[in-house]
């Protein structure tokens, strides 16, 4: 069996919501994951697993996380029953060297950063999926140099697939506007669009532009781009972006590839729908 060298995109996930409609955004999901080469699986690196370590997941069967409140039952109904891939812990072991990455046998599973978006890209869920941990204690060049070192696992049939926001603050949200962004918020939006597509190296350097505290007051939906712009770095290639656009105010929902055949998906689509009493005042856990 021939393995196919993977491209990588990271994915502007944006509301759990995403995971039961069809917008532009989930379209080109679909549209990326019909156009890639079938991997032996995918490793993705969510916004939503940020702790103090840096872990991949090492069940055979990964649990479906509902780690959010104040949504509708049918977001909590949602299963992505994939499968995982035990010996892939291992080996992004080794290929992270000098960093260790411990193994998690049981603790965590598919959070909905990961299955939001697969629901779409990979809808029967019969590819393995792995999540690798954001490790909160580690500075932005870290996750840049490791997505470099993980961009080995490509020749291996692994997608390497990054799921956050470029632009997240949740307490600025604008629930009823779904597709406005602030005006604060474009600048940088913009000019990480600029470094992702013409410098990725210097992705990690995003973190010291003067709005970035404004729009990552936090930074864990921010970090899986670095591991997809390290990814760039390794391999030469440069990203693309596969869909731009904001919602809530303060949201960016830019998608990259690197690699990525991805056609363009339809245009007569709205964006993300308006939130109103689907999410927490505070918006928490999007």
């Amino acid at each position: 069996m021939t393995i196919a060298t993977m491209p990588a995109a990271f994915i502007g996930h944006g509301s759990p919501m995403n995971a039961l409609e069809r917008n532009r955004y989930t379209e080109t999901w679909h549209v990326f994951g019909a156009s890639v080469p079938r991997p032996r699986a995918i490793l993705i690196v969510s916004a939503h697993w940020y702790v103090n370590a840096t872990a991949v997941t090492a069940m055979a069967r990964p649990k479906t996380i509902h780690d959010f409140y104040g949504f509708p039952q049918a977001l909590f109904e949602v299963d992505y029953p994939a499968p995982g891939l035990p010996e892939l812990a291992e080996e992004v072991a080794e290929v992270a060297k000098p960093d260790y990455v411990g193994a998690d046998a049981d603790s965590w599973g598919l959070d909905h950063g990961t299955w939001s978006v697969l629901v779409h890209a990979f809808p029967d869920a019969d590819v393995p999926v792995v999540q690798l941990s954001i490790n909160a204690a580690e500075p932005a060049r870290y996750h840049l140099e490791l997505g470099s070192r993980l961009a080995a696992l490509r020749e291996r049939g692994v997608l390497l697939m990054g799921s956050g926001n470029v632009v997240h603050n949740l307490r600025a949200m604008d629930g009823r506007s779904p597709e406005l962004g602030f005006d604060w918020v474009r600048p940088f939006s913009e000019e990480a669009i600029t470094v992702m597509t013409q410098r990725p190296a210097e992705a990690a350097q995003l973190v010291s532009h003067r709005d970035f505290s404004r729009v990552a007051p936090t930074p864990e939906h921010f970090l899986p781009l670095l591991y997809i712009a390290g990814f760039a770095a390794a391999t030469g290639e440069m990203p693309k972006v596969l869909v731009d656009g904001y919602a809530y105010g303060s949201l960016s929902m830019t998608s990259f590839g690197v690699g990525v055949p991805c056609p363009p998906a339809a245009t007569d689509l709205p964006g993300a729908s308006p939130l109103g009493s689907k999410a927490p005042s505070d918006g928490t856990n999007i």
